[in-house]
Parts: structure tokens; sequence; C-alpha cells
């Protein structure tokens, strides 16, 4: 069994997950079931994923689950930017959560590149 707790993107992603549910809340209620809803499964999805990937028995395995998770932070920038242009947000609000989702890419791009070579 592989312990995903001492995985830093594990931690970060999970800090990613706690901050678009704080940034969702500032949705309009009729989003609810909508964007809001959308958004936070997407940023549950790279988490759950990494999780579920690292259980895998092999790298192999466990890259075909980063690259689900990649697939969902990339659909998290989308609801960034749309969150933006329905002003449900400022620019300095969603360049902050874009910031936080751009450094779980860049460590999810780290470790899909070490499993890779």
């Amino acid at each position: 069994m592989h312990d995903y707790h001492k995985l830093i993107i594990w931690k970060r992603a999970l800090e990613f997950v706690q901050l678009v549910y704080r940034f969702t809340k500032l949705f309009p209620d009729d989003e609810r079931y909508g964007l809001t809803s959308q958004f936070r499964r997407a940023a549950v999805s790279v988490l759950a994923n990494i999780v579920e990937g690292r259980g895998k028995p092999t790298d192999k395995d466990f890259l075909k689950f980063l690259y689900i998770a990649k697939g969902s932070l990339d659909e998290c920038q989308c609801y960034i930017e749309l969150a933006l242009a329905l002003q449900y947000c400022n620019s300095t609000q969603s360049e902050y959560i874009e910031k936080k989702r751009s450094e779980v890419g860049y460590l999810l791009y780290k470790l899909i590149h070490s499993l890779e070579r």
C-alpha cells in the first residue's frame, strides 16, 4: 500500500480543493447546481485521482490517473476564466486561485515527467 499523504502534490491539491470550496461560496445561489458543482467536482477529481493512482501497483497505472487529474485541473482553469467572465469574482481573486492551480499543475507535470523517464 502506497501512502499518498507523503506526496507534496497531494498536500497542494488538498489546499487547492479547500480554496475552490471557499472561492465558489462567492458564486450566486442559482449556480449551486451549475458552475459551483462542476468546479468543485473537478477540483475534487484532481485530488481523488492522485490518491487512486497512488494505490495502483505500477507506475504505468499511476500515470494513467495522473493524466486524468491533469485533465480535471485543466477543467478548473476553464471554470476560473468563466467565473471571471461572469463577474462572480474579481481579477485579483481569479489570479490568486489560478496561481494556486498552476502550482498544482507544475507539481503534477514534474511527477508525470519523473514517472515517464
